[in-house]
């Protein structure tokens, strides 16, 4: 008898992340779903499939999906979509691929993320819809790293524990915190506002610079999180951003 019991999912909630071709006329799919954590599965035939299976999986569209098997990799065995599809803007493609990436390597296998997926669900509904894009990547980034652990302190400064002044200026070291500074705010160099860093912990970036700011913040406690790994959409979504600013 095989010890590896043989496990059954039925219309588990989830999102596809990233596929690719398997053989002929399959493919391995890496899911996002809500109860199981992210997992890959193998849609065996899919490419020849006349059920529909091919449509539901697609890109930052909810489905339902269920699939068995003994290790590590699942077969799938139905997929549909769960409601009606939304569309996501042409424009914005792009920031969804690059959530799909964070995801993909910042999250175990097999790994319930409960929170991260309502995170990821809600993020991309306001990208659909027209919200503020580079708003809703930078609360993203801030709540998914709270999520895992890698949450910032951006209330008080690290060693006195006194409260932020909007008007100081702070380097933040990744593993203490925010430490005042006489210096002159500069992102790239790690050293921001303290009114940046408090709209960034009350999540109320209503200035587009300290958007911009928190974005060179954001993307180091992310590489911190990273450890080493390569994002792939971040360096096309910086050319794109060079390019749209070299523009006569």
């Amino acid at each position: 008898m095989n010890p590896v019991a043989t496990h059954r999912i039925q219309l588990q909630p989830a999102y596809v992340l990233h596929q690719r071709p398997y053989r002929d006329t399959s493919r391995i799919v890496d899911l996002f779903t809500r109860d199981h954590g992210r997992m890959t599965v193998f849609a065996r035939g899919v490419r020849n499939s006349k059920t529909g299976l091919a449509a539901a999986l697609q890109s930052f569209q909810p489905i339902l999906v269920s699939w068995s098997g003994k290790g590590e990799a699942g077969q799938l065995v139905a997929a549909e979509l769960a409601g009606e599809p939304v569309n996501m803007p042409a424009m914005r493609m792009l920031s969804g691929f690059y959530l799909n990436e964070l995801l993909l390597k910042l999250l175990h296998l097999h790994d319930p993320q409960v929170e991260v997926f309502d995170l990821y669900n809600e993020t991309l509904q306001h990208l659909k819809t027209g919200s503020d894009e580079l708003l809703a990547l930078r609360l993203f980034e801030k709540r998914l790293l709270q999520a895992l652990g890698f949450g910032m302190s951006l209330q008080y400064e690290a060693e006195s524990g006194r409260p932020l002044e909007p008007d100081g200026c702070y380097r933040y070291v990744l593993e203490l915190g925010p430490l005042p500074v006489d210096a002159i705010p500069d992102a790239i160099k790690g050293v921001y506002t303290g009114a940046a860093l408090l709209a960034l912990g009350a999540e109320q970036l209503t200035d587009p610079r300290q958007i911009i700011e928190v974005r060179h913040l954001l993307r180091a406690a992310l590489d911190h999180a990273l450890d080493g790994r390569h994002l792939h959409s971040r360096e096309i979504l910086g050319d794109l951003r060079q390019m749209r600013f070299s523009k006569p």
